[in-house]
């Protein structure tokens, strides 16, 4: 059986909140599942993160694998770096896992102006 830690999306419509869960790969994204892990909320300004880490080290010692967007969470409120603690043999407490996560910057659209200047630039060098 192949493990999985993942997001299981729940909530109202366009009102979604995500709780961490451990579920086989096979079973739908919001199906049935093995374990609760923890939750995701990022509606709250900022993002807000809830997880159980000695429940998520136990399921990642017994190699269950993480999702992308589950691994790239852990990685922001600094879970993966107690976890690499954590499997080095040292017991991690010197990192505190993080409770938010801050929004990220927008990127900015380039303004009119620039576009034509560069439209300009590659036209005349041509």
């Amino acid at each position: 059986m192949a493990v999985r830690i993942r997001l299981r999306r729940m909530g109202a419509k366009k009102r979604p909140f995500y709780r961490f869960v451990a579920a086989d790969s096979r079973f739908a994204r919001d199906g049935r599942f093995l374990e609760a892990l923890g939750y995701y909320n990022p509606l709250a300004k900022p993002a807000t993160v809830n997880v159980k880490p000695d429940r998520v080290f136990e399921w990642l010692k017994n190699g269950a694998q993480m999702s992308e967007t589950v691994e790239s969470l852990f990685r922001q409120i600094n879970l993966l770096k107690r976890w690499e603690k954590v499997k080095a043999g040292s017991p991690g407490d010197d990192i505190e896992i993080k409770s938010t996560i801050t929004e990220r910057k927008k990127r900015r659209k380039k303004s009119k102006a620039a576009k034509v200047e560069v439209a300009e630039g590659s036209s005349t060098s041509s």
